[in-house]
């Protein structure tokens, strides 16, 4: 499947899902969690704690309240305090893609998952999580975006989607 890279706020999209670059008990304090905790409201707190913990590498569903979108898919990259790598990066970007294509969604806009207070840098999560997506054959999903906040980010991003496209070719 292919994907575009956007420059943005996640919390200003407008998709079935938002995923929540998220940690395995689902508690959303700082980062891409915070920001969607505090646009969605404090109910999507409530429920991910009545679903969480989740294990790493693994994804969960919740409401997305005041967001513009039906769902946020929680991808857990990281234990609470904990960092990423290679492994959960690219089974939460899995799992996420496939919870998303399991609801029944068409649009999804993902974080680059695992970078930032996480640790792994943003030029080789980018690359996992693009090999993902491009190695995913959904079902329902036709419109996948990985947002970058800033331009810094977005740039990086761009420029490595470009790789990856090319060595996958």
């Amino acid at each position: 499947m292919d994907f575009d890279v956007v420059q943005g706020d996640i919390t200003e999209q407008h998709a079935d899902a938002l995923v929540n670059a998220a940690n395995t008990d689902l508690k959303m304090g700082g980062g891409v969690a915070g920001a969607l905790r505090e646009a969605a409201g404090e109910d999507i707190q409530r429920e991910a704690n009545r679903k969480s913990p989740i294990g790493l590498g693994e994804a969960v569903e919740t409401g997305a309240y005041d967001l513009d979108a039906t769902y946020v898919i929680h991808a857990a990259t990281m234990e609470l305090g904990g960092g990423a790598d290679e492994s959960t990066i690219r089974n939460s970007t899995r799992s996420a893609l496939a919870r998303a294509d399991d609801l029944g969604c068409e649009s999804l806009v993902m974080p680059a998952l695992g970078c930032g207070i996480a640790g792994v840098p943003l030029e080789q999560g980018a690359s996992y999580i693009f090999e993902e997506i491009l190695d995913f054959d959904p079902a329902t999903l036709i419109d996948a975006r990985i947002i970058g906040y800033d331009d810094e980010s977005f740039e990086t991003m761009q420029r490595i989607a470009d790789e990856v496209r090319q060595t996958n070719k």
